[in-house]
């Protein structure tokens, strides 16, 4: 049997709220987080390793899983920002322009994709029905704090397990004055945005977009300048990195809830901030 031991799934952590006023006392809620299957091979992180090309280690691996994306997103005094583009690639192959990397979890909160999409997606859509469950069991909703740490928890059990996820929750409490976003990836890492550090980019375009944020973003801006803000950071992403690409979709969190704001095709933001321009 100790040959078989491998094969023993990590137990998920118990999601805890981190709030002194809302306690949140939630053993796993369903057997989907603690029977994750893996490969039905001997040592499933070595084969992954030689066959699948992981983490850009491209040793002449038969499948490229080299990954590619744009998201990002911000807190301001009017709400919280998230911008993505929609382009999946398989190395240099581009596999879809029309992927939604925003996962509507609930009327409230919002996930966003970089990485493997397989991981996101499963593990993102796992957080939803974990949210909506703890909403029925306590009758209220669940805190953007408790949601991210969840999120953490699950894919902190993984680590080292092969799963690329570099996702952003972003929501607003209840009775709060302020929304929230928060950093989760499958290293382990979890960041809550503030003032001193109020944005975050993640995937391969995403040192061009902090270039646009890092010089254009102010704590003060109205709602329609945080949107231009986002659309323009993607646009320069997707125009310099070719990885990512598609469509801009652009949501605004505020205290009623997530609003989708533009779903607009790239070559229409280079006729508005490229092009048009330079032309002008």
């Amino acid at each position: 049997m100790s040959e078989l031991a491998f094969l023993n799934t990590p137990k998920v952590s118990a999601m805890r709220e981190m709030e002194d006023d809302d306690q949140l006392a939630c053993t796993n809620f369903s057997p989907l987080t603690s029977r994750f299957l893996l490969p039905n091979v001997a040592n499933p992180a070595k084969y992954c390793e030689d066959n699948l090309c992981p983490r850009y280690q491209d040793h002449g691996q038969q499948i490229k899983f080299a990954k590619g994306t744009t998201t990002l997103g911000f807190i301001f005094q009017g709400g919280v920002l998230i911008s993505v583009d929609s382009r999946s690639t398989q190395g240099p192959y581009i596999a879809s322009q029309s992927v939604k990397k925003v996962i509507e979890i609930n009327p409230y909160l919002l996930g966003t994709m970089a990485g493997g999409a397989a991981d996101c997606s499963f593990w993102e859509r796992n957080l939803g029905m974990q949210c909506r469950l703890y909403e029925l069991q306590n009758k209220k909703r669940i805190s953007v704090r408790a949601a991210s740490k969840s999120l953490h928890n699950t894919l902190y059990s993984y680590k080292g397990y092969g799963l690329s996820c570099g996702t952003m929750i972003a929501g607003w409490d209840d009775g709060k004055d302020e929304g929230e976003l928060y950093y989760v990836d499958s290293d382990g890492t979890r960041l809550q945005a503030y003032k001193g550090m109020p944005r975050f980019s993640v995937g391969s375009g995403s040192t061009y977009a902090y270039g646009v944020l890092d010089s254009n973003y102010r704590w003060d801006m109205t709602d329609e300048e945080a949107i231009e803000l986002g659309r323009m950071a993607i646009y320069h992403a997707t125009h310099r990195d070719a990885y990512s690409g598609g469509f801009n979709n652009v949501y605004l969190v505020k205290q009623h809830g997530w609003t989708q704001i533009h779903h607009t095709d790239v070559k229409e933001l280079h006729e508005l901030y490229g092009q048009g321009r330079r032309s002008s």
